[in-house]
C-alpha cells in the first residue's frame, strides 16, 4: 500500500479546514484515512495558531516511505519544531506526574 501524508478537506462551503492525515494515495480527497496527524486551518488570523501537530506519527510514517504532499511538507517545515518542542515537554510533566503519583502511592517506611 502506497501511503501519503495529505490534507483532507473538512468544514463547510467558504469556511474549510483541513486534516492532515496518512492515507492510501488512491483514495478520494476526503475518503477513509489510516490515520490523523494534525489539522490546519487557514481561516485562523493568528498563523502560529492555525495548525496542530503530531511530530512523533509524522515522523513514523515518513520512516516508513510515506510521502508528504507539497503543501504538508511545507507545513511540517514551517512549524514541525514547535511542534516537537511542545510534544517533548508534554512527556517531561507527564513523567514527573507519573513519578509524583507513584511515589505518593508507596507506603511509608516503618
Amino acid at each position: 500500500m502506497a501511503v501519503r501524508i495529505r490534507m483532507k478537506q473538512m468544514g463547510r462551503t467558504h469556511r474549510h479546514y483541513y486534516r492532515i492525515v496518512a492515507i492510501d494515495h488512491r483514495q478520494p480527497r476526503d475518503g477513509r484515512a489510516i490515520e490523523e496527524l494534525g489539522t490546519y486551518d487557514p481561516h485562523v488570523p493568528n498563523q502560529d495558531n492555525s495548525v496542530t501537530l503530531r511530530p512523533a506519527r509524522i515522523k513514523y510514517w515518513k520512516s516508513v516511505g510515506a510521502k508528504a504532499s507539497e503543501h504538508c511538507e511545507a507545513i511540517f517545515t514551517k512549524y514541525l519544531a514547535k511542534w516537537e518542542e511542545i510534544e517533548a515537554g508534554q512527556a517531561v510533566k507527564a513523567a514527573a506526574d507519573a513519578a509524583k503519583s507513584a511515589a505518593g502511592t508507596e507506603p511509608a517506611p516503618q
